[in-house]
């Protein structure tokens, strides 16, 4: 069986050769750091940095370390704002950070050399008339959102992993160019903008999916992406996105279907199990990533809730890569029963980090395959 074959029988529960092994890309700073440690050349760092997840870059860096794929190879469509705003900084403060309006609109606080994710101030899409003149006309479809070119190689040159279609984001997005405090506010503030501007990403997300299914390319999946979860669960109720976002999600799965395409993954920080649900009822059938986290998610709760409806790809600790052999075994060896009970991929939560030891990844994708291979015979 080839890669794309065994990814397919595993999710659907059926005979497969081998478990892959399955990366979820790395931290700009962590190839940096192996690339000073003599793992890597400089080269496959700067060019990871500039292209990212399954360029030639990420390919050769995950070939010296064992992985066989990366699930985020996806074909990725434009469905954001065109043109973004020009980035422009609004203010200097003493401390050396400053604030700026991102590309999305955002007004953020910033500080050079600080890698983690910028703090919300504020947002430029306060009201209907913004964006109705700011926003609305920027988020309207047009086939240069789609990159034909790249459609036809993938059409025609030899494919040796799955590929899957990015659908886009749909409260995960709104929420980039709201901000969380605006994207909660409005919902009880504005109930129409509300549901105009999520209709209004929801149908970009459609056509650019669309017109990607109608090139002839075969996806072998299907990819969301939300981030909209904290620790402690989702920034929405369940019934609230269920009601702006659920018959989206489910007019797109119903057009992938009927192309054949029936692994949708959705990738959203947090602890999501409050949303499972209505993902599951909207056609989303399969979770990526299964964080770890303060709160041991596990595909092993969600299956014995929903059964094989549900599938998963991920929740693999990545923090043993920073301690020794003894603790990469330890987690392969918790990994194991999750594999045998099916309708799952193990893959490290997240990128890897910068604390990661290159030769403790290498051992976790010798490891795993060596252990998986066993269960299989």
């Amino acid at each position: 069986m080839t890669l794309t074959e065994n990814v397919s029988a595993i999710l659907h529960e059926k005979p497969y050769d081998y478990m892959p092994v399955v990366s979820f890309g790395f931290w700009n700073e962590t190839l940096q750091k192996w690339a000073e440690e003599g793992h890597i050349t400089n080269e496959e760092a700067q060019g990871y940095a500039q292209y990212g997840d399954n360029s030639p870059s990420d390919q050769s860096v995950m070939k010296k370390l064992g992985f066989d794929f990366n699930w985020n190879s996806c074909f990725v469509t434009n469905c954001g704002l065109s043109p973004t705003f020009e980035p422009q900084v609004l203010e200097r403060r003493a401390d050396q950070s400053y604030v700026m309006r991102d590309e999305q609109g955002l007004i953020v606080l910033q500080k050079d050399g600080i890698v983690s994710i910028p703090a919300e101030i504020g947002t430029t899409l306060t009201d209907r008339d913004v964006w109705e003149k700011e926003y609305l006309p920027k988020l309207q479809w047009n086939k240069n959102r789609v990159d034909f070119d790249a459609l036809n190689r993938i059409k025609t040159q030899e494919r040796t992993i799955p590929v899957g279609i990015h659908c886009g984001s749909l409260a995960g997005y709104m929420r980039n160019l709201l901000g969380f405090e605006q994207f909660c506010y409005l919902q009880a503030d504005d109930e129409d903008l509300f549901a105009e501007i999520a209709d209004t990403i929801a149908e970009l997300c459609y056509q650019n999916t669309k017109t990607a299914l109608e090139s002839g390319v075969q996806f072998d999946y299907a990819h969301f992406w939300e981030d909209i979860c904290f620790k402690n669960g989702p920034m929405i109720s369940p019934d609230e996105f269920d009601q702006y976002f659920g018959r989206h999600y489910k007019r797109i799965t119903d057009l992938l279907s009927e192309y054949g395409i029936d692994i949708v993954s959705v990738d959203c920080d947090g602890l999501i199990d409050a949303l499972v649900p209505v993902w599951l009822k909207n056609g989303v059938n399969t979770m990526f990533p299964i964080e770890v986290g303060t709160w041991n998610a596990s595909i092993a709760s969600w299956r014995a809730q929903y059964g094989n409806r549900i599938k998963g790809v991920g929740g693999m600790n990545k923090t043993v890569f920073a301690k020794d052999f003894e603790a990469v075994d330890r987690e392969i060896e918790r990994l194991i029963p999750l594999i045998k009970a099916g309708g799952y991929i193990p893959c490290p939560d997240h990128r890897i980090a910068p604390d990661a030891k290159f030769e403790n990844v290498q051992y976790y994708c010798s490891k795993l395959r060596e252990a998986c291979l066993k269960e299989t015979k």
